[in-house]
């Protein structure tokens, strides 16, 4: 099999974002941009993945670690000259090349496999990657000769206006043989209005020494989207965000208003679940079976398990386990581990917390840097009071123990096994197993004392 490399353009600053933020890592459902083609590429089986990064390069880098290889492009001259910048990687070699540009989140690797193959089978030198628009304005337009071959990629400006009547365009992704590539490159000049060296240059060349360009037509002109400004981006996002749901529905899964949910591309969410509208899944969260999530959820970097129900809450970077009922309006807080067949009502937080299984926070409570054993019950208004204005603290509630009504425990503090705490109390010292807690003032009634109010009138 013939080797494969693959040349990722990811230098350009994208002035039109008006971001500090380097463009190709606008994320697109949740992930930069650059790092869904590269996910791409990866499937493709290529040997060595270069990303020409210029702008922002060290941020780049952080993102994309040890998965390719790098090349700097210090000076913005064209997309030939960044090309050029890979050949210290890839000069000689024998093989095929793709080039992508970073800015292109929703390619898929079935559509460059694809590319590469009819590139090989038509034997060519050259190989455009192209796509029927239906507003082809701005685009550069493909012109094809009798045997179906590219004749030349025409650019809007330069366009005739038979040839501005072609709907076909380059989209900017191109498969070339490696050694050709970069020969031609040497003989790629900056002789233009802007002065900078073009990879369409290439395909002239290339036609001009015999070779054979051919062209493969995308399946669908949304797959090769370049996002350049915000529009774009918000484009791209709509674009992936049915593309995922759409998955997530062909493998069983119910969503109610696949316009109205938002699910993030690393996600996995089991069959028969169902996802009501307003829903936000982000980062790499895994859902079970059965579950029913939402409406109006917001559920980041969590595991969830089967037949768990999550209604109007929040839930970030914890594990929730199955038959668990959550919300409405609940907030699950980061490193919450949350046990089958828990039940936490609506108003309660959660956070940095265990709670074992079958435990009940039903309603209006803060629960953190706790941890709840199995089968406890945590009355309405219950505070586990951990803060000192310095330090955190522990407390403890051990299986079976029942917490009553408006209680605060003051960490640390361990309610043992079986206890009870009495509704209204506040704790300071460990409660021992199976005893009753109770830490508040005796009641006084004073009788008549309504009637010595000055300014009452006596009855």
């Amino acid at each position: 099999m013939m080797k494969r490399y693959a040349v990722i353009l990811a230098a350009g600053q994208g002035t039109r974002m008006k971001s500090k933020l380097y463009k190709v890592l606008h994320p697109v459902c949740g992930k930069p941009m650059v790092q869904h083609v590269i996910d791409q590429v990866a499937k493709l089986g290529v040997e060595k993945t270069i990303a020409v990064v210029g702008f922002g390069a060290e941020q780049v880098k952080e993102q994309l670690g040890t998965q390719c290889e790098y090349a700097l492009q210090e000076e913005q001259l064209g997309t030939a000259h960044a090309v050029m910048q890979a050949a210290p990687h890839l000069r000689g070699l024998e093989g095929v090349t793709i080039v992508v540009c970073g800015d292109t989140p929703l390619i898929t690797a079935e559509t460059m496999e694809a590319l590469i193959r009819h590139h090989m089978a038509a034997q060519a030198k050259a190989t455009v990657l192209t796509a029927i628009a239906d507003d082809p304005a701005g685009y550069g337009r493909i012109v094809r000769n009798q045997a179906g071959h590219v004749e030349k990629i025409v650019e809007h400006k330069d366009a005739s206006e038979q040839e501005r009547n072609i709907r076909e365009i380059n989209t900017g992704t191109y498969c070339f043989d490696n050694e050709t590539l970069f020969q031609a490159l040497t003989k790629v000049t900056n002789h233009n209005a802007q002065g900078e060296y073009y990879l369409t240059d290439v395909i002239e060349i290339i036609k001009a020494d015999g070779g054979i360009v051919s062209a493969y037509q995308a399946p669908s002109f949304e797959e090769t989207i370049g996002v350049n400004d915000r529009i774009a981006l918000a484009e791209a996002e709509r674009i992936m965000r049915a593309r995922i749901c759409r998955q997530h529905m062909k493998n069983g899964v119910t969503i109610i208003d696949p316009a109205s949910t938002y699910i993030s591309a690393e996600a996995a969410i089991g069959c028969d679940t169902v996802i009501y509208p307003g829903t936000v899944i982000e980062g790499e969260t895994v859902i079970g079976e059965d579950c029913v999530i939402g409406p109006n959820s917001e559920i980041k970097n969590c595991y969830i398990g089967h037949r768990t129900l999550i209604r109007h809450s929040v839930a970030h970077d914890s594990e929730i386990g199955s038959d668990v009922t959550i919300g409405p309006f609940a907030h699950i807080r980061p490193l919450s581990k949350i046990d089958d067949e828990v039940r936490i009502g609506n108003f309660v937080e959660v956070k940095k917390s265990t709670f074992g299984k079958g435990s009940k926070a039903s309603h209006l409570s803060y629960i953190g840097d706790a941890q709840v054993g199995a089968d406890v019950n945590l009355g309405c208004g219950s505070i586990t009071v951990n803060y000192d204005g310095v330090h955190k603290y522990m407390t403890k509630i051990e299986d079976g123990a029942f917490i009553g009504c408006n209680v605060n425990l003051i960490a640390p503090v361990t309610v043992g096994q079986g206890a009870y705490v009495a509704a209204g109390s506040t704790i300071t010292d460990d409660v021992p197993g199976h005893a009753l807690a109770i830490a508040r003032a005796r009641q006084v009634n004073k009788e008549n004392y309504a009637d010595r109010l000055p300014g009452k009138k006596k009855s």
